[in-house]
C-alpha cells in the first residue's frame, strides 16, 4: 500500500516537471528556428534600381559605388 500512498502523492508534482520540461524544450526549438531564420533574412542584400535614372557605363562599372 506504501508504493500507491506515493504515487499519488507525487503524482502532480512529477506531471507538473514534464510539462516545464516540454515548455523549456519548446521554447528553445523556438529561439533556435528564430535565430536561424533571422541570419538567413539579413545575408541577402538585394537592391533595386530606380527605373528613372538610366543605366551608365560609369554606374556598372565604378566598383566605389553601392
Amino acid at each position: 500500500m506504501g508504493i500507491h500512498y506515493d504515487y499519488k502523492s507525487t503524482k502532480s508534482a512529477k506531471l507538473m516537471e514534464k510539462q516545464a520540461k516540454r515548455e523549456k524544450k519548446l521554447a528553445e526549438k523556438k529561439a533556435k528556428r528564430l535565430a536561424k531564420e533571422g541570419a538567413t533574412k539579413e545575408d541577402p542584400k538585394t537592391t533595386t534600381l530606380d527605373a528613372s535614372k538610366p543605366i551608365t557605363l560609369d554606374f556598372l562599372t565604378n566598383p566605389d559605388k553601392e
